[in-house]
């Protein structure tokens, strides 16, 4: 079960803030599966000695756990702003994303209108195999009902994931069936995968990679598609890191390692605690040691990207594409605490080749501050323009190759590429919001899909249009559910509503012919008009 939600993935200054929290939760750890157990549970200090007063003699009943949650939380802000505490309650839910699958039904949902749609239910899992459908709304959960105001991603989670081989009874509603469906659904492992596209681009020759995390099976299915890809005939590689916030830093390190040949040091760190010293170095023979790279960054790269994408800029083994990434150079190692909760504390900094730190100036105790930095990038017009970008000319560093390179927050790219906002308009934002493409483009599926199948893909990449029928009828659900016309503003947004609904419908027919999650047909579709992309295939 895979939860995409549109208002988080349209790339619009709002969606930045949402992917650095993402960015900032995840981070970089080189320590993979293994979490340190908190070893001093029993330790009498003088906070559990003020709770125990509390509940005891305090006049009025009050919760022990919320006061030492916000007491936790609020002594953890006088620190970095990458030291975190995650509640037992949020623990599992939070990790999720960096391990190798999970026990549920299989299908990735959309919330809509207080309702729970299937986007499509994923290729060998338990809800394909019984007959669930793209298109479907499930109802009920057993006894628990999944629609209304209260219906969240939590509640879903909590109501369709469970143990394996575990039953929960789907109540669902099928357009097109007078009748409820009820499913007996199996629960089982679901896999999931980091990597959302991997294809040969249309010269023939360039290899595209799509990474959107870095979590355990991450280097496994980097190098699955680089070995595939260079036997489809690829010479040079593009590498999308992205909005991706981070990860594995193992994981990191190890693609690195598959794209570089030698033995130099791919990254190092260091922290007060001699223990917590680390060095990576390159040292084992790669795929594709040879062969132009290009690697697209943007804001939204974070951690373990970063790691990617400077230690190839530092070796010279690459060129990077895109605006500044997010500066994020500090190491946590994961404490397991004796009630399930964890806590994330930063250990080290981490150090690329040319001896730079990426992680960018912070104050102890200034999260807020921090995290304001993004919206200082937007005001300050970096994201727009180059020249607004201000290098720390104390500290200078040199690559492999003695090009000059700067530290002090993030991986500054050799080509910077203005982030495009020609067609951002309000009326856009509330399609977006309001939920309106993935809407349209389920709908669409449905009643199309046999149609759209025996077109083939490569005849609906060049050939299939988005016609003015359609976009009417996107314009008359927008009006349905609220959203105001603006002719200038549809105007404006008109050719990426096209783009976007037409990558949507691919997606949707197509995903199901991939077995290792890949959505190829999406992207295929959205890199055509991406200014990005264009920029770095002119760098090979």
């Amino acid at each position: 079960m895979n939860y995409n939600n549109d208002k988080k993935s349209v790339i619009l200054p709002i969606a930045v803030a949402v992917s650095m929290i993402v960015g900032i939760l995840l981070g970089a750890t080189f320590f993979g599966k293994k979490t340190f157990v908190s070893k001093s549970p029993g330790s009498n200090s003088i906070f559990k000695e003020v709770l125990m007063h509390i509940n005891k003699s305090y006049v009025d009943d009050v919760s022990i756990d919320s006061l030492s949650t916000y007491g936790i939380e609020k002594m953890l802000e006088k620190l970095d702003p990458h030291t975190v505490f995650i509640p037992a309650s949020d623990a599992e839910l939070v990790n999720a994303d960096l391990h190798a699958g999970f026990d549920g039904i299989g299908v990735e949902f959309n919330i809509f209108n207080d309702s729970l749609f299937v986007v499509s239910p994923l290729a060998g899992g338990p809800s394909e195999a019984i007959g669930i459908k793209t298109g479907d709304i499930i109802l009920k959960a057993d006894t628990i009902d999944l629609v209304g105001k209260k219906l969240n991603s939590n509640v879903v989670f909590k109501s369709l994931r469970g143990p394996r081989n575990s039953l929960v009874k789907l109540t669902i509603k099928r357009k097109g069936t007078a009748k409820l469906l009820t499913f007996d659904v199996k629960r089982d492992k679901i896999p999931t995968f980091s990597i959302d596209a991997a294809y040969l681009m249309a010269d023939k020759k360039t290899g595209y990679i799509k990474v959107n995390r870095f979590a355990e099976t991450t280097y496994d299915e980097f190098k699955t598609h680089l070995a595939k890809l260079k036997s489809q005939g690829m010479t040079q590689l593009m590498i999308d890191l992205r909005g991706n916030p981070g990860g594995y830093m193992d994981k990191a390190t190890d693609m690195v390692d598959e794209l570089v040949g030698g033995n130099d040091v791919i990254v190092y760190t260091k922290g007060k605690d001699r223990a917590n010293n680390y060095e990576v170095k390159a040292g084992k023979a790669g795929i594709f040691e040879k062969g132009k790279i290009v690697v697209l960054v943007d804001e939204g790269s974070a951690s373990a990207s970063e790691i990617v994408s400077g230690s190839l800029q530092d070796l010279d083994r690459a060129t990077i594409v895109g605006r500044r990434t997010f500066g994020k150079g500090l190491v946590q190692a994961p404490i397991q605490l004796s009630d399930g909760s964890e806590l994330r504390l930063t250990i080290s900094r981490y150090y690329i080749p040319s001896g730079r730190s990426i992680q960018k100036p912070y104050t102890l105790g200034h999260s807020d501050e921090y995290r304001e930095d993004m919206h200082k990038r937007y005001t300050n017009k970096e994201l727009f323009v180059k020249d607004s970008i201000k290098m720390n000319e104390k500290l200078k560093f040199k690559t492999k190759g003695g090009r000059l390179v700067y530290g002090g927050g993030g991986i500054t790219p050799d080509v910077f590429v203005p982030q495009d906002t020609s067609y951002y308009t309000t009326y856009l934002v509330e399609l977006f919001a309001k939920n309106i493409f993935r809407e349209y483009a389920l709908n669409y599926t449905v009643q199309n899909k046999a149609k759209l199948e025996a077109m083939g893909f490569e005849n609906y990449l060049k050939n299939f249009q988005i016609d003015e029928k359609m976009l009417g009828e996107i314009k008359q659900i927008a009006s349905k559910n609220n959203v105001k016309y603006s002719e200038a503003q549809y105007a404006k947004s008109k050719d990426f509503i096209r783009t976007h609904l037409k990558a949507l419908i691919a997606r949707n027919v197509w995903k199901n012919n991939e077995k290792n999650g890949l959505t190829n047909e999406f992207y295929e579709v959205i890199n055509l008009s991406d200014e990005v992309i264009k920029a770095g295939m002119k760098k090979f």
